[in-house]
């Protein structure tokens, strides 16, 4: 059963997610079990292409391999959440990895939830689209902030 399109917000455009992986049947296989969420799918080959399509492509959320080449994807995930313009951007790692160790990285690095291969289907598609309505809500709640910063400084001093 097709589900409705999820929209990072409603009123301008699409969500987006991107999918960061060096092994091409991989992303192909996330983007099939994306599909019926309805949003704008791109993808990325290496660490350094990830950083260069988040920068072109302004995804809501990042599928992010950890073993990657040119940085990985702990390096990726701990550039993106540092810088503030790129810091809201949901990050779910997708590895082969599962050691304890390599989960309590992924969560040092900055990483918002953390999935293991082999990837089952309604997991992913429900992690993602809990990922995509809870970045919408965060920038909503942005935008409320924002107004009440701008009514309250449109106030007459008292």
């Amino acid at each position: 059963m097709p589900k409705a399109n999820v929209a990072a917000d409603p009123t301008s455009r699409m969500a987006r997610v991107l999918i960061a992986d060096d092994n091409e049947p991989n992303r192909e296989l996330l983007e099939v079990y994306l599909t019926e969420l309805g949003c704008e799918i791109a993808s990325a080959v290496d660490g350094a292409d990830t950083l260069d399509k988040v920068a072109s492509f302004h995804p809501d959320v990042l599928l992010l391999d950890v073993m990657m080449p040119k940085l990985s994807g702990f390096e990726v995930c701990q550039r993106l959440k540092a810088d503030p313009a790129t810091s809201s951007i949901m990050v779910l790692m997708v590895t082969a990895l599962g050691e304890l160790g390599d989960i309590e990285r992924a969560v040092e690095a900055g990483t918002d939830d953390f999935l293991s291969k082999p990837v089952n289907r309604v997991e992913l598609v429900k992690r993602v689209e809990n990922m995509l309505k809870l970045r919408h809500v965060s920038d909503e709640l942005e935008r409320l902030r924002s107004y009440i910063r701008t009514m309250d400084d449109d106030q007459p001093p008292r």
